[in-house]
């Protein structure tokens, strides 16, 4: 069991990258504007997390294990730890990166070293939300946008009184969008171990719960290490995200937070793809999707309603090179590590 324990730590690790840096995504622009306290929002932000992984994370986790079958601990160990790494120079960087493509690259790597075939069905499919789901959010935050100035053209509401709700909003916006980061981001976690885990792991039975399985006790270790994530590391990149590429008023913070909740919530929910199947509709693939990429289509998104002039390009772009160069990064880190995993302390990785 020790040495079980000791294979976790780099999904742990990884999970306190996520919390570091997507934390951000979720209540970045809500402190960003002072509308949250940060303590307040790293509380809530670590236990909807926590919820949406254990109770609603399994969706999202199916299509990334079939990007590669890894059955070894080590190397789920290895791919885990070199996606953790990825993430922790971006987040050095302060910069908002994507803890799904690290792991995806990683994953990747993996396929490359142990000369695994890569089921390219689910690649393109995770490669195609990369792009689809940034412009989704830009989309849903349009409309929003419109929405709530059309309410408050016609609503006539004090100032006082209006600051009051979109406080609470933003604070609901919030919670949804833990719940969705958990949700859909525990799979870029623990994902990888569920499949090495199931040897050395029993289901538990809990009185008033049922079984606890073990996918679900993965999850809640990930989602505990993304807890510490956000309270240790996460307000630097939280001010980037919150005000470095648009300057969001509240109101405009509540649209962004809620549009990205959307969006990964989408992406993650077994039920509504369950839903719209059962009535011949097209349906959200299960896919995890980069929030990163989600909250920064957003707040284009707002920037471009309210006329596009004062979006802050120059740091798109450098945000734009971190979701480029993560993957690459992540493989290579990947390989490199692989190799001396298995060829230094002779630990099968796959």
């Amino acid at each position: 069991m020790p040495a079980v324990l000791i294979f976790l730590s780099s999904g742990l690790f990884l999970g306190w990258s996520l919390g570091a840096n997507d934390a951000a995504n979720v209540w970045g622009t809500a402190v960003g504007t002072r509308m949250v306290r940060f303590r307040k929002a790293a509380l809530l932000c670590s236990v909807f997390v926590i919820i949406g992984a254990v109770f609603s994370g399994s969706g999202a986790s199916t299509t990334l294990s079939r990007l590669g079958i890894i059955s070894e601990m080590a190397g789920a160990f290895t791919i885990a730890l070199a996606a953790a790494l990825s993430v922790y120079v971006m987040t050095k960087a302060a910069l908002p990166v994507s803890t799904s493509q690290s792991i995806v690259g990683a994953i990747i790597g993996w396929s490359i070293f142990a000369k695994s075939a890569v089921d390219y069905d689910a690649l393109f499919k995770i490669f195609g939300t990369w792009v689809f789901s940034p412009v989704l959010s830009a989309l849903v935050a349009i409309m929003l946008f419109f929405l709530v100035s059309f309410l408050l053209k016609h609503v006539k509401i004090h100032l006082i009184r209006l600051d009051s709700i979109t406080r609470t909003a933003l604070i609901l916006a919030g919670i949804f969008g833990s719940y969705s980061l958990g949700a859909n981001n525990i799979a870029n976690v623990m994902g990888v171990f569920v499949i090495s885990a199931e040897k050395v792991f029993s289901p538990i039975q809990l009185a008033f719960i049922g079984e606890f399985t073990v996918v679900q006790q993965l999850f809640l270790l990930g989602g505990l290490a993304i807890a510490a994530g956000v309270f240790s590391y996460s307000k630097r990149v939280m001010m980037t995200v919150g005000t470095g590429i648009y300057r969001l008023s509240p109101i405009t913070a509540f649209i962004v937070v809620l549009s990205s909740a959307i969006v990964l919530f989408l992406f993650a929910s077994v039920g509504l793809k369950q839903f719209l199947e059962a009535q011949n509709l097209p349906s959200f693939p299960l896919v995890p999707v980069s929030s990163s990429q989600s909250i920064v289509g957003a707040v284009i998104g707002v920037g471009i309603a309210k006329g596009g002039k004062n979006i802050n390009y120059r740091i798109l772009g450098r945000i734009s090179i971190g979701w480029i160069a993560t993957p690459v990064i992540a493989a290579g880190f990947s390989y490199i590590m692989l190799f001396v995993v298995q060829n230094v302390f002779m630990q099968k990785t796959f």
